[in-house]
């Protein structure tokens, strides 16, 4: 296992728009995802981006088989590896006609022990590509949804603290849920 370390906010790389994958299934693209799936989970996160690990390429992964023990009641999302990602915010499927956001607590490893209210589209489609070329193309709502957006905000240079509209729901997790075993951090 071989885990990187976790850039933290204030770190320029953090800032910068990642560059598209052009080669898949190749020995390096499989070491940076093996290096990814470690690093996400030596940390427990629901998600990592390879610019949180200094890498300025468009590959998120997220999800798990199991459940985060830092999002007990948050529905499992299928793992995935998820290369140069498309976004498309979708109506609700209960018929509404715009996209709709949501708040809901995030945190982020790139951003230890702070929590905030983020708004996020409730329901988009997400396409791109696994480390084979192949297509995804999904169309999720909730946690899943939350999951693919904070991920995907990294590819372009956004933290999370960059899209909290109401400060006096950002801080501390320990001072915002004392006693609480919360979630941490994404």
């Amino acid at each position: 296992m071989t885990h990187q370390t976790i850039l933290k906010m204030g770190d320029p790389r953090l800032l910068r728009i990642a560059q598209a994958v052009t080669q898949f299934d190749t020995d390096e693209l499989h070491l940076l995802i093996t290096d990814m799936l470690d690093t996400m989970l030596a940390a427990d996160g629901a998600g990592l981006a390879a610019p949180q690990i200094g890498v300025d390429l468009q590959v998120v992964i997220f999800g798990s088989n199991a459940r985060n023990p830092r999002y007990p009641d948050a529905p499992l999302v299928p793992k995935t590896v998820l290369i140069n990602p498309v976004i498309t915010p979708l109506p609700p499927s209960d018929g509404g006609v715009t996209a709709l956001e949501v708040e809901d607590w995030e945190g982020c490893l790139s951003v230890p022990g702070l929590r905030a209210m983020v708004p996020r589209f409730s329901r988009i489609r997400y396409t791109g590509f696994d480390q084979y070329g192949d297509p995804i193309d999904r169309t999720v709502e909730g946690f899943h949804a939350r999951v693919v957006q904070h991920e995907c905000d990294h590819l372009i240079g956004k933290l999370y603290p960059m899209r909290v509209r109401d400060f006096s729901r950002f801080g501390f997790t320990d001072v915002l849920f004392p006693g609480l075993d919360a979630p941490q951090d994404d």
